[in-house]
């Protein structure tokens, strides 16, 4: 009886550690709920389009998952360099093109295993603080060029009705600025040794890959508004219901959830009058600095939903919550999963990480928001 409830207890504490940002979203919505009573206006505190898009393109991302497809995508790409140092930078430039395509976390989610596959296969597990750093920092980074590489893109990029041109103008400048520095750290700090890599051998199934391809692409169809978003939501859950059901389970409801909560919070943060007038002073100083020293408190996903409630300076918001996910452990939700993973494989390190961690990520944010606050 005592080991159930032992039992019992590591999973409740499990689940509170893996989903402690959905949590504290869901004490805030209730918390404000209580001063603003529920009524009539909720229901337009929530973007049901950013919902829809992010569902899609994370079920597909995930039935793409098992089957492979980005595993052998990544490997063979990887398997054509033969030295560490072009390793490791082949694995951070597939983490950062892979947050463009499927976001951040789901990159890392994907990358981050074949990451630590390749060190220790290679033996050169010395590497495996640094590389996974720089995967995180290449996931939050890499995402801010699309709308969909990163969760608040989606978002605000949604709620402002940005041009997809005027979009990609806006990260460009924060965008190479980062391939510079990630690639001039993993030069500094990765040494030219030969490296081995096995040769296991992967098929795929050309049906399924052919057909999670094209519901990819209607979910990004979706994403730059050419196709209803309700055409996604009935098709993209459907097709993949039949076809792997697994997929459907593997979604990261927890951070759907998060938005849920964060848009009841915010909607009713901006509902109270003196929070309405603090931020909006706040942010009238400069958007560009709060909005990404806010990232660094509440992470950058409920910092993007609550500030868009005060401000209509969507330039210097969507760069401020962008470049503000590198920075603390909770600056984004992806860094909380690149740590989860390295403590799994190195839970006596955890110390060592965090310090390398803080070094390169503050270090990051330093240049990128002088840089920025440069040329605006």
């Amino acid at each position: 009886m005592e080991s159930l409830l032992v039992k019992k207890e590591n999973k409740i504490l499990a689940f509170i550690k893996k989903n402690a940002v959905m949590l504290i979203a869901l004490i805030a919505a209730i918390i404000t709920s209580i001063i603003v009573p529920i009524d009539k206006k909720y229901i337009n505190y929530f973007d049901f389009k950013t919902l829809t898009c992010l569902f899609c393109v994370l079920a597909v991302v995930c039935a793409l998952k098992n089957i492979d497809f980005f595993y052998l995508l990544a490997k063979k790409v990887v398997r054509i360099f033969k030295n560490a140092r072009l390793c490791i930078l082949a694995l951070v430039y597939i983490t950062f093109i892979g947050s463009m395509l499927i976001a951040n976390d789901m990159a890392l989610l994907t990358f981050l295993p074949l990451g630590y596959l390749v060190l220790t296969t290679t033996k050169k597990e010395k590497y495996m603080a640094f590389t996974f750093i720089m995967q995180n920092i290449a996931a939050n980074l890499g995402g801010m060029l699309t709308p969909f590489g990163n969760p608040q893109n989606l978002y605000l990029y949604t709620k402002f009705n940005i041009p997809n041109i005027e979009f990609i103008k806006i990260m460009a400048p924060p965008f190479i600025l980062s391939v510079i520095l990630i690639t001039i750290c993993c030069v500094i700090f990765v040494k030219k040794e030969e490296l081995l890599i096995d040769d296991e051998k992967i098929e795929l199934n050309t049906i399924k890959t052919t057909i999670y391809l094209m519901l990819f692409s209607l979910a990004i169809a979706i994403v730059f508004r050419t196709i209803p978003y309700i055409i996604g939501l009935i098709v993209i859950p459907i097709t993949i219901f039949f076809m792997d059901r697994k997929a459907l389970k593997m979604v990261d409801y927890p951070l759907l959830l998060t938005f849920v909560f964060f848009f009841v919070f915010s909607g009713n943060m901006s509902r109270i009058e003196s929070v309405r007038d603090f931020f909006s002073y706040l942010l009238d100083k400069s958007t560009l600095v709060f909005s990404t020293l806010s990232c660094q408190v509440i992470s950058n996903v409920p910092s993007a939903i609550l500030l868009s409630q005060f401000t209509e300076n969507y330039k210097e918001l969507l760069v401020g919550v962008n470049i503000g996910g590198v920075g603390t452990l909770i600056a984004s939700l992806a860094s909380l999963i690149t740590f989860r993973e390295y403590v799994k494989h190195n839970p006596k390190k955890t110390g060592y990480y965090i310090g390398m961690f803080s070094a390169f990520n503050f270090g990051f944010l330093a240049m990128l928001l002088i840089f920025m606050s440069i040329i605006k």
